[in-house]
């Protein structure tokens, strides 16, 4: 049984990026699906699909790598099984002096810090990308 399967995905696409992978697979979930649609939406993937290998359901990523070089630098997760971490919306400071993003999840559904401080909401601070 794994404790906490969104930073076994964090986990994954950062030692895939490290060494340069072209795709990286991970176990399927809503959550997760969620996450790398904001991954893709601000560009720090090329996308992702699901695919079903032997009998199990996955979500392919498509890594994206910039003149040889990967595009994601640091992949955090903030806000942990065993320490929740909540914010407020105008207590989200940015990530790396602007360079980076925080990926929330909200009543609103999973976004990142730009598009939650544009739709007025907080919530689960789930990991910060750069």
């Amino acid at each position: 049984m794994m404790t906490d399967p969104i930073s076994d995905m964090l986990a994954r696409i950062k030692n895939a990026c490290q060494r340069y992978f072209e795709t990286v697979d991970i176990p399927s979930s809503k959550i997760k699906a969620g996450i790398l649609q904001v991954l893709e939406r601000e560009g720090y993937i090329d996308g992702f699909s699901e695919v079903v290998i032997n009998g199990r359901n996955y979500l392919r990523v498509d890594l994206r790598y910039y003149e040889g070089r990967q595009v994601i630098n640091m992949l955090d997760r903030v806000s942990k099984p065993s320490r929740r971490v909540y914010s407020k919306l105008k207590r989200i400071a940015p990530v790396c002096n602007g360079f980076g993003i925080y990926i929330l999840s909200t009543s609103k559904g999973i976004m990142s810090d730009a598009e939650a401080k544009e739709s007025n909401v907080g919530g689960e601070i789930l990991c910060k990308v750069f």
